[in-house]
């Protein structure tokens, strides 16, 4: 009947139908890894077939009710099995994806050989990076600044001559006793609460030096003749600049007291050298006297006409302008010294070759003038005369000390070092006119100066082939003015002098032991033994520059000198000298004594008081340093060389009472520090070629810049040492090395020094002293190598900042957008509602800056405004000679 029939059938009959059930849980071996024969299919053929009987209509109770039943009917209804094509097996086992041999094959070689490419790669790279290492050449991080960096800027370095005060009331900005000092500048002060802000305005010395500044006019100046504290020399006969005797050599101008607020030195001392504490210069005072502030039309250097000079007229008010065009200053050091020759030294009479300037008193002169003072005598005492009158006259003749028997000074050479293709600007010629008349002219004689310049390229320029050739180079690169003070020397020359030595190229093959660089200090030598005359030479360099005097700085460093005992030295000499962190210059040998005997705690001897079970315990241990007393050899007896001669200690360094050495010359002078440079970083400690290798390096001293003052026995002593026994050292550190090494007497000289940044003064002294038991040298931690960073705001130092920058503010020009004319002139008072101080910060319009008399280094490149040159046929106005 079809569906209908199907639908009215009873409920029982349907319920008698029977149904498919599926078997209970299979087994574990129907369903393990291993029944191949297992696939997806026959559960899926057994779903379908569940799927239908589900949907014949018959319910679950139909189900459980049929499941009741015999077994018969129950395996009655099971399926048979089918069976599986080979097709469905192979298509759809598990393990359809596995690749053919040949494939896998391939695979492995691949892999084998990216693995083997990265061993050998990393093998490769492992090389590279060792040999990056050994030469250096690993890019290392940015070291973090350095902790002076963070200090605050000091200020008052560049207030003007309309703040000046005395001496004792100028309240310095720095240092001050018990002053925190903020770390970070400006930006450390933001945020915190107002009474903590309020605070640390207080605490900022700058701001309240600001506030009590009080601007007055421009005071006058005062000539430097009129300073009572100078230096002067006794019995000069007055020296001028031209040959007929009519212009005399110009004055400085000072002004008393010191800007208000300016800092005191950290380093060294005023009073204990007697140096001019109480005065100041500015650019006028200072230079105006040579040429600076007046056109070149007038004989002058053409440059600082039109800056700011309120005042600067008073340097040429009691002498006038002078026209440097015409002056020689070889012929007026000549003629000084002929005017003074009663005062020094006679040299024997040698044959003075066509080359360099030489300057002496030869004996035949002396001699000379004895035979007409003694034919003198004896035309008063003619027969003419009565016995009664020539008795007299020998009475007042043995009475009257004669120019011989008065005792002779020695003389000294300042030797300034530049090259042919040094360019002199207006800045460099002020200075070197400056040091001329102040110490040549100014001391009759006893200075004088000379240019020791080195030819660059001696193949295109064959000077000692050929005079005219050594006169020629002098003519096309030194100003005419200076021409005849010039001695040429070059490399060659210095290597057919000094043959022999063995060169450990210590800086590269740029730099050999005879170069301008390692080995300039043989031009000296050479020098002073084709020099005679001289006792001493000054070694000096042309980008030092001294803000006050020459003269008076000169004497009163070699005064000072001379009447420093020798007990001690050598200990003192490694040392920086700080007042505010050491205390009175007795208070300073006594703490260098102590340090040296007991020793002191530092990185380098940490461990040093754990117990060594080598050591014998019955052995007291010894801190401390032996101090250095008499000559320190070399180790081997062969590496001595003319020693006979030698100064010895007349007694033990325990029985000494600082006697020894007092009002002895000092051979070698420096004006820094000479440290021991073993065990330290610096670059060039081991640059000393020579001696025995089979032995320990000889003991030696170094003092970085080579602006020193050597005696003619010390370099003598040098030029032999290197002639015959092919000794030699670094620049910097062979004379302080001979010095040692035969006793001789040196000297290091704390002149004023001053820093640019608020450093905590404990700590600055600790980091300037942080060497072997409070020294500078010795260790690791030495001021001098990798740490020499920190020395580069100091006023005197080779690679400082503060010293050009300060010295180029002082002239009147801008740095860093700071100073300048408009600032000496005008003040904005816009900067003065800043909470915040500092450099740039100034209102300025307190007039050109006035600095104490200090020395800087270096000053190299100071280029200022000059004036166009005069157009040709353009006449000049006559100088009036009355200058």
């Amino acid at each position: 009947m079809g569906l209908l029939s199907d639908a009215v059938r009873p409920r029982q009959q349907q319920q008698q139908l029977p149904v498919y059930q599926r078997p209970a849980s299979p087994s574990k071996e129907r369903y393990s890894d291993d029944d191949y024969d297992y696939s997806d299919e026959d559960e899926e053929e057994s779903y379908h077939s569940s799927s239908r009987h589900s949907r014949s209509g018959y319910s679950s109770r139909s189900v459980s009710d049929t499941m009741s039943g015999s077994s018969g009917s129950r395996a009655a209804l099971l399926q048979a099995r089918r069976p599986k094509s080979t097709y469905s097996r192979s298509c759809f086992s598990r393990y359809r994806f596995r690749m053919p041999t040949k494939v896998t094959r391939y695979v492995l070689l691949f892999v084998l050989g990216t693995t083997l490419l990265f061993i050998f790669s990393l093998i490769r790279a492992s090389q590279v990076e060792n040999w990056k290492i050994e030469n250096g050449k690993v890019p290392t991080r940015p070291a973090p600044p350095p902790a002076w960096e963070k200090f605050p800027f000091l200020e008052r370095y560049y207030g003007g001559i309309r703040t000046l005060v005395p001496l004792n009331e100028s309240e310095p900005e720095y240092p001050r006793e018990n002053e925190p000092i903020p770390l970070g500048g400006p930006e450390s002060q933001e945020g915190g609460d107002d009474d903590e802000n309020e605070k640390r305005s207080e605490m900022q010395p700058g701001k309240r030096v600001a506030e009590t500044i009080q601007k007055k006019a421009v005071p006058a100046s005062t000539v430097w003749s009129d300073y009572a504290n100078r230096s002067t020399e006794p019995g000069v006969k007055e020296c001028f600049m031209d040959p007929r005797n009519q212009i005399q050599v110009p004055e400085l101008r000072y002004y008393t007291g010191r800007p208000h607020g300016f800092p005191t030195h950290i380093g060294g001392s005023y009073e204990l050298l007697g140096l001019p504490e109480d005065i100041c210069f500015e650019r006028y005072g200072r230079y105006g006297p040579y040429g600076f502030g007046y056109s070149s039309r007038r004989g002058g250097l053409g440059t600082g006409e039109h800056s700011e000079n309120e005042g600067a007229e008073l340097v040429w008010d009691s002498r006038p302008h002078v026209d440097f065009r015409d002056v020689d200053w070889a012929d007026a050091q000549r003629r000084c010294l002929q005017s003074n020759a009663h005062r020094f030294k006679s040299v024997p009479t040698r044959k003075v070759g066509p080359q360099g300037f030489v300057n002496a008193v030869p004996e035949s002169d002396k001699k000379q003038k004895r035979d007409e003072a003694a034919a003198a005598t004896h035309e008063a005492a003619t027969p003419t005369a009565s016995a009664e009158t020539v008795s007299k006259t020998a009475e007042e003749a043995s009475a009257t000390p004669s120019a011989d028997s008065a005792p002779k000074k020695g003389r000294t050479a300042i030797v300034l070092r530049c090259w042919d293709e040094f360019l002199f600007r207006e800045d460099d010629i002020a200075n070197l006119r400056s040091m001329i008349m102040e110490l040549s002219l100014g001391s009759g004689g006893r200075y004088d100066v000379h240019l020791l310049v080195q030819v660059k390229n001696d193949g295109a320029h064959p000077v000692w082939a050929d005079q005219d050739a050594y006169n020629q180079r002098i003519r096309e690169t030194i100003p005419k003015e200076f021409q005849g003070l010039v001695t040429l020397w070059t490399e060659t020359q210095m290597l057919a002098l000094y043959q022999g030595i063995h060169d450990k190229w210590t800086i590269g093959p740029d730099h050999s032991v005879h170069g301008s660089y390692r080995g300039l200090v043989m031009a000296m030598q050479h020098f002073a033994y084709m020099h005679p005359e001289y006792d001493y030479f000054w070694h000096w360099e042309m980008d030092v520059r001294y803000t006050g005097h020459y003269y008076d700085l000169l004497t009163k460093i070699e005064s000072w000198a001379k009447e420093q005992p020798r007990k001690g030295l050598w200990e003192r000499n490694a040392r920086f000298y700080l007042p505010a962190a050491h205390g009175s210059w007795d208070d300073f040998k006594h703490l260098a004594r102590v340090q040296t005997e007991m020793g002191t705690v530092s990185a380098e001897n940490v461990w040093g008081n754990l117990h060594n079970l080598n050591e014998d315990e019955s052995q007291p241990k010894r801190k401390g340093d032996k101090s250095v007393w008499g000559p320190a050899r070399p180790a081997d007896g062969n590496d001595w060389f003319e020693h006979e001669d030698d100064p010895t200690p007349p007694t033990t360094y325990e029985s000494d009472k600082y006697q020894w050495g007092v009002g002895e010359e000092a051979d070698y002078i420096t004006l820094n520090p000479m440290f021991n440079p073993e065990g330290t970083t610096w670059n060039l400690r081991d640059d000393i070629t020579g001696f025995n290798e089979s032995h320990p390096l000889p003991p030696r001293r170094a003092s970085i810049i080579t602006t020193s003052r050597m005696s003619r026995r010390l370099l003598l002593a040098m030029h032999r040492a290197t002639t015959f026994k092919k000794q030699f050292a670094f620049a910097e550190m062979w004379p302080a090395t001979m010095a040692l090494h035969h006793g001789l007497k040196a000297v290091f000289v704390p002149h004023p020094l001053f820093v640019d940044r608020k450093w905590p003064v404990e700590y600055l002294a600790s980091t300037l002293n942080a060497g072997h038991n409070g020294a500078t040298g010795g260790a690791r931690a030495s001021i001098y190598g990798a740490r020499e960073h920190n020395l580069r705001g100091l006023s005197w130092f080779y690679n400082t900042g503060f010293a050009p920058n300060l010295y180029r503010r002082w002239l009147g020009l801008r740095v860093n957008n700071d100073g300048g004319d408009e600032f000496e002139k005008t003040e904005d008072k816009s900067k003065l509602q800043g909470a915040t101080g500092g450099v740039g910060n100034m209102p300025g319009g307190e007039g050109r800056m006035c600095l104490p008399p200090m020395l800087l280094h270096p000053i190299k490149e100071v280029d200022l405004a000059v004036e166009a040159p005069p157009e040709q046929g353009e006449e000049a106005p006559e100088s009036d000679p009355a200058a």
